[in-house]
């Protein structure tokens, strides 16, 4: 008897082959002469690139978004920026939900993995929340930016603010309106305060959203300190992000205050401005007020630090996330107070978080270090620019010091490549690359010390 061929992926296989087959799609439609501006097919290296940037949320353009595309290349690039923001697998999961299709344990694990969830407890109901949470936000943004938009838009203002809600909220730092970002309303308060506000509340995680919901309701019932009730994730998250956002505009505030080329000569409320944007949209968002090549070499390598980082676990932005960084900074004050254990906010941090955070690291460095070797290699751009570039890849940010347009073909290839190493995590493309997770032999190795650091 034969035997039947038959080829068993694990979750994070699938989950690499749907965000891959989800770029092909889109860069086959952005190919097409309608979904040009002029009807005139683009390079399919283009198609391709700008198909990967709104897939992996990331927001590097070779082509400028707002002049090169139609309105139909345009909504394809919104539906793609939605369905990558979210995540293939959760919206597979809510047409499953919405067709009363039955979601088994394989379903439920594959949600788990895309969510990088610890527990398959709840996933269906977590699912719908996140899909209805994303659009209403989303909804609520667009009518906040209605009130710029319209009046200066007229009708057109609509579509503007609807694309610019979503591509804010998933982080992904694409927009329609020029070919400059958002640079001519870098002092618009109005634009940069609900810009802010959508990447923060996009990129702080679904699991702090309704952890948040969840003691402001128990506290409805009950007299209970808010700080205090919320998880340890949730406190990691939140206080990281506050940390980091509020150190890096007092740093952007002080490395460009006498820029002539950024901030010299303006009032302190726009400098203050500019310097809380230009820390917030470093969290992966790739939106900017100030043109990236503007900065000083100190706030360059700030912005690196930042985007490297990037936002928190289980939401729309990308990076090494600020749980994993809160997680290596801990155990390295562990390390250096002698002590056994690493410890956050009275809770004991398990040592295989400690190891997934080390890899996590490890594993986004390699990826920028070895796409900024590769890209040194086909072009002669300055090394700073190559590092901004390469890192705001891995960490799926879409801030770049004006690199991205001038790439030859094989440049931009290494980049959209990169972009989709970032967009899928460097956990689940370690754990595609060696399969399924084998348990550990009985029989241990002997064991040995080594001299670190």
């Amino acid at each position: 008897m034969k035997k039947r061929f038959s080829l068993k992926l694990t979750a994070p296989q699938l989950i690499m082959i749907a965000f891959l087959s989800l770029i092909i799609i889109g860069s086959l439609l952005l190919w097409l002469p309608v979904s040009s501006a002029d009807g005139n097919s683009v390079s399919y290296t283009d198609a391709l690139f700008t198909s990967a940037t709104s897939v992996c949320v990331t927001g590097l353009v070779t082509l400028p978004t707002a002049t090169a595309w139609s309105v139909f290349g345009k909504a394809v690039i919104l539906i793609l920026i939605q369905v990558g923001g979210l995540g293939v697998i959760t919206i597979m999961a809510e047409l499953m939900i919405l067709l009363h299709r039955k979601i088994g344990i394989a379903d439920r694990m594959l949600i788990q993995d895309s969510f990088n969830l610890n527990t398959m407890s709840g996933i269906v109901k977590f699912t719908k929340k996140v899909v209805l949470g994303t659009l209403v936000v989303e909804a609520i943004g667009a009518l906040l930016y209605m009130t710029v938009f319209v009046p200066e838009f007229g009708v057109k203002g609509i579509w503007i603010s609807v694309f610019n809600s979503v591509s804010a909220f998933c982080n992904a730092g694409i927009d329609i309106i020029s070919e400059n970002s958002l640079c001519d309303y870098a002092l618009n308060p109005a634009i940069n305060i609900v810009t802010c506000m959508l990447i923060v509340i996009g990129g702080i995680g679904y699991i702090v959203w309704w952890d948040i919901v969840r003691v402001i309701k128990k506290r409805t019932k009950q007299k209970i300190k808010l700080w205090s009730s919320l998880t340890l994730h949730s406190k990691i998250a939140l206080f990281t992000t506050a940390v980091l956002i509020i150190s890096g505009a007092l740093c952007f505030y002080i490395f460009e205050y006498k820029n002539p080329e950024t901030m010299n000569g303006l009032p302190v409320g726009d400098k203050i401005l500019l310097s809380l944007f230009q820390s917030v949209t470093t969290r992966t968002a790739g939106f900017a007020t100030i043109p990236q090549q503007n900065l000083t070499v100190p706030s360059s390598i700030l912005s690196l630090l930042l985007m490297f980082v990037g936002g928190s676990p289980v939401g729309t932005a990308g990076g090494i996330k600020t749980v994993t960084f809160a997680v290596l900074a801990a155990s390295a004050v562990s390390v250096i107070k002698n002590k056994n254990d690493v410890n956050m906010f009275g809770r004991r941090i398990s040592n295989s978080a400690v190891r997934k955070a080390s890899a996590v690291a490890v594993v986004s460095f390699m990826i920028a270090f070895i796409s900024s070797v590769l890209l040194s290699c086909v072009t002669s751009a300055h090394a700073l620019d190559i590092f901004y570039e390469t890192v705001s890849a891995t960490a799926t940010v879409g801030l770049s010091r004006n690199l991205t347009a001038s790439l030859n073909t094989v440049g931009k290839l290494i980049i959209t490549f990169t972009m989709y190493l970032g967009r899928v995590g460097p956990i689940s493309l370690a754990f595609a690359i060696s399969g399924k997770t084998k348990n550990e032999n009985i029989v241990k190795n002997p064991f040995e010390e080594i001299s670190v650091g």
